[in-house]
């Protein structure tokens, strides 16, 4: 597999938003390429986070960059299909956590 990554730098939709805001959108470009380096995580883990994280944010476009970056980077079909659902049960996890609050609320008004 490839070690490149899709440039999103390089959509018509990004390309407009440098030409408005060049410096900050050169910023948040080297961010993004900082962030993605190798490190203590490797590149293929870092976009299977990506691919996790993007679901439960639902970026369509972040979602399908970070899903072809990931098999670009070696990811398989059952590594994103794990990532996909490790992010299912925290969002789902989340939401149970927070019967805490709603218990009190309860309580609270017997």
């Amino acid at each position: 597999m490839s070690q490149e990554r899709i440039d999103w730098t390089q959509a018509d939709s990004m390309r407009a938003l440098s030409d408005l805001a060049p410096e900050s959108f050169s910023a948040f470009a080297d961010f993004e390429q900082a962030v993605f380096a190798p490190g203590h995580l490797s590149p293929k883990t870092k976009e299977l986070i990506a691919v996790a994280v993007t679901h439960v944010t639902q970026c369509v476009a972040c979602l399908t960059l970070h899903t072809k970056n990931a098999r670009l980077l070696g990811a398989t079909e059952g590594e994103i299909a794990e990532a996909v659902l490790v992010a299912a049960e925290l969002r789902a996890g989340a939401a149970i956590g927070q019967f805490g609050t709603t218990l009190q609320a309860i309580r609270s008004t017997r």
